[in-house]
């Protein structure tokens, strides 16, 4: 096959590229510059697609003998990943950007690009599997990606190959240093890209401005003033401008978020557990929507924040009943379906979370679901 490596600058995407010009595809490395000013997009292990990483992936390109190119998607990265989570966070959302730049970037514009150009899929260095199409965790558990690639759909998937998902870190790296790659030992860039800084808060207020709101306790008395509902996220406890812990000496969370009335509400850890979580945009890794409650394990952070659950289709979303309660669930992240086997591992599907329930669920609603 003819297939177009995504290449980072990092050590994952040079053998995910590597391992695919073994398997005798033809190989073409392209890396992608998503910012106008790339110049300011990496400090040490912050950030990510930098004239670094770009330089980076060009010595892994001309290492493993590839043809490369950079491609220039910063308008749409923009559009769809950075204005998209300036949006969700003034709206009291908490939004996931890796799994907005997978569903719009990667394998949407990127992969619309290298299919018009005659290639038959897109390479990428994420830590997942995909076996007759069907998306599964990665073996590294601590590396696995599947929950932000969970929003991809079944054509989306089938031009996708993930090459590194069966293999450990710590041997993707000794392969790379086996193989000259100089990335071999780079830093994994964390946090969000295109925040090197690490201060969302102040990124997020730069783009926002101030829009003053109150802290309230469960009672509804105020605690605190605030200058914007981006600086909070449901189970936020620290930075919530209080002056202690309540009066029991227990520490305080962020529980709820309005962002038209500005309020902010703050409780107990008891008050962040939820027992339903409501999502919206499913989507099906399969292409088939159940036709009744299913069993599963749902998970709503990409990492952590698991438990076994029944869901269901409805209208276009998904009503998730969880069989334990979780915490920290917040409107705007996904929540990823996997199914209940010897294995676990595979992804059944997602939704974008509109909101929660805190109350148990009846006895009956909870009865073994079909598969």
């Amino acid at each position: 096959m003819r297939v177009l490596a995504a290449m980072s600058g990092g050590v994952d995407s040079a053998v995910a590229a590597a391992r695919a010009v073994d398997a005798g595809h033809e190989v073409v490395g392209v890396h992608l510059a998503l910012s106008a000013n790339p110049g300011t997009l990496r400090t040490g292990s912050r950030g990510c697609c930098s004239k670094e990483d770009s330089g980076d992936a060009r010595r892994a390109a001309d290492v493993l003998g590839i043809p490369f190119y950079v491609w220039d998607f910063a308008d749409r990265f923009k559009e769809d990943v950075i204005d998209d989570f300036v949006a969700a966070y003034a709206a009291g959302e908490t939004p996931n950007p890796c799994l907005r730049c997978n569903e719009k970037i990667k394998f949407a514009a990127l992969a619309d690009r290298a299919v018009a150009l005659g290639f038959d899929a897109v390479v990428t260095g994420h830590y997942a599997r995909l076996e007759d199409g069907v998306l599964r965790r990665a073996v590294d558990a601590d590396k696995d990606q599947s929950y932000v690639l969970a929003v991809l759909t079944p054509e989306q998937l089938s031009r996708a190959m993930f090459p590194v998902g069966d293999t450990p870190k710590p041997q993707i790296r000794e392969e790379a240093a086996e193989r000259g790659l100089a990335v071999a030992n780079k830093p994994d860039s964390h946090d969000i890209c295109f925040i090197p800084s690490g201060d969302t808060q102040a990124f997020l207020g730069a783009k926002i401005g101030i829009r003053p709101g109150a802290v309230l306790d469960a009672d509804g008395t105020k605690l605190a003033d605030h200058e914007g509902v981006h600086g909070f996220t449901i189970g936020q406890r620290k930075g919530l401008g209080l002056p202690g812990p309540a009066a029991d000496g227990k520490p305080r969370y962020v529980t709820d978020i309005d962002p038209d009335s500005g309020v902010v509400r703050v409780g107990s850890a008891k008050d962040l557990e939820v027992w339903t979580v409501l999502a919206e945009r499913a989507i099906w890794t399969s292409g088939e929507i159940p036709a009744g409650p299913i069993e599963c394990v749902a998970q709503v952070r990409a990492h952590g924040g698991t438990a076994a659950a029944v869901a269901e289709a409805v209208d276009g979303g998904l009503v998730v009943r969880l069989r334990e309660p979780l915490t920290g669930v917040a409107r705007g992240q996904a929540v990823v379906l996997y199914r209940v086997d010897a294995a676990g591992d595979e992804v059944l599907g997602s939704g974008t979370i509109s909101g929660t329930e805190r109350e148990p669920h009846p006895s009956e609603l909870l009865a073994e679901s079909g598969r």
